[in-house]
């Protein structure tokens, strides 16, 4: 009885680990990584290295096990169905994290799709969705692109690609390298377009320039052997500027100069440390970004559906709104699936304050 048992637990944790080796991505490697100036050594850099402080990854531990933060909403997350493309101007659909929809100019461009139900790669362990997405990916208008900034699980999501697969026809506009991970997940060739930062391609009349940005990237134990990239989305009337995942660094004043002014920013605000400081904006840098990069409204992103850092859960909206008010910076913070006019948004209401957790009120006598 024993043996049968063991056995059967083996058979159900190698159906359940079934997906790991596929999930893990492909290997990057060739020519073509060679020839970018940020690959050396096998490896990409940032233009300056982001390292974490002495001792950071295990006060980040401390922090997650045994901080006192109120990582979760007190309530559910108000959701709301998308809305179809209208064909012209500049809306933006947020669908939570950093997922969204830019319509620029007739054309429709999907930034980093993640509908998975956790962003590991492991089925039962890692960050779990806080909140359902607001529509399911199967629902997606006919989109012209999707696009992503680098290989992380919360923004390039093996059970999305595959739905996408199956229910559209776009190319992926990856970073470097990333695309060993799509050809491993049977992405067709003709539709996996690698670019190194200030390459572009043009879809449906929109230009997709990667630009730089200040992170890391990796799937397993090995780190930064792809490419991670902020994009900058030209049309033919409008520009719509996506930082992906970034610490503040002087590039976004170079590209600002170079490609903007932009009507919109999606710009990175949540999963900020103390200790690393590098690789994600606070919400007051996610504001500097936003001026350097003469953006005209903000639209703040990567903040509310996963739990990837030890703030409070609305501590991040709540110090960019702040922030975004001092320095008369226009913002809107949509709930997942509002679609925003960048041409006339609407006044921000601040739902999220109803769902700010409490702290447990003070006990006189236990």
């Amino acid at each position: 009885m024993t043996r049968y048992l063991l056995g059967a637990l083996a058979a159900a944790l190698a159906w359940t680990l079934r997906d790991l080796p596929a999930q893990l991505g492909g290997r990057a490697a060739g020519a073509s990584l060679a020839r970018s100036p940020q690959y050396r050594d096998g490896l990409f850099r940032n233009r300056v290295d982001a390292l974490a402080a002495p001792g950071a990854r295990a006060r980040l531990a401390r922090e997650l096990f045994f901080g006192k933060q109120r990582r979760k909403p007190a309530g559910a997350v108000p959701l709301v169905e998308p809305e179809p493309p209208v064909g012209q101007g500049v809306h933006l659909t947020w669908y939570g994290h950093s997922s969204s929809l830019v319509e620029l100019d007739g054309a429709l461009i999907l930034l980093d799709p993640v509908w998975g139900e956790r962003v590991s790669p492991l089925p039962f362990g890692g960050p779990r969705r806080l909140h359902e997405a607001p529509a399911p990916v199967e629902a997606l208008p006919a989109v012209d692109a999707v696009v992503i900034s680098h290989d992380h699980y919360d923004h390039l999501d093996l059970a999305t690609v595959r739905a996408l697969l199956r229910t559209q026809t776009a190319p992926f506009v990856v970073p470097l390298g990333v695309g060993a991970h799509l050809r491993r997940w049977r992405v067709p060739e003709q539709r996996i377009i690698e670019l190194d930062w200030s390459e572009s391609t043009t879809v449906a009349g929109v230009e997709i320039i990667a630009t730089e940005a200040q992170h890391f990237s990796g799937r397993a134990l090995k780190r930064d052997d792809t490419l991670w990239a902020s994009y900058a989305l030209i049309g033919p009337e409008h520009r719509v500027f996506y930082t992906g995942d970034t610490g503040y660094f002087p590039g976004f004043a170079e590209i600002g100069a170079a490609h903007g002014p932009f009507d919109a920013t999606l710009v990175q605000i949540g999963a900020y440390v103390r200790d690393w400081p590098g690789i994600h904006m606070t919400p007051e840098e996610g504001v500097a970004a936003h001026l350097d990069l003469r953006g005209g409204l903000l639209v703040p992103v990567h903040w509310a559906t996963f739990v990837l850092g030890v703030q409070d859960w609305s501590e991040p909206v709540d110090r960019l709104w702040a922030e975004a008010k001092a320095r008369e910076v226009a913002v809107a913070v949509p709930r997942p699936g509002e679609r925003v006019d960048v041409a006339s948004p609407a006044p921000v209401v601040p739902w999220w304050k109803l769902l700010e957790p409490q702290a447990p009120a003070h006990n006189p006598h236990p």
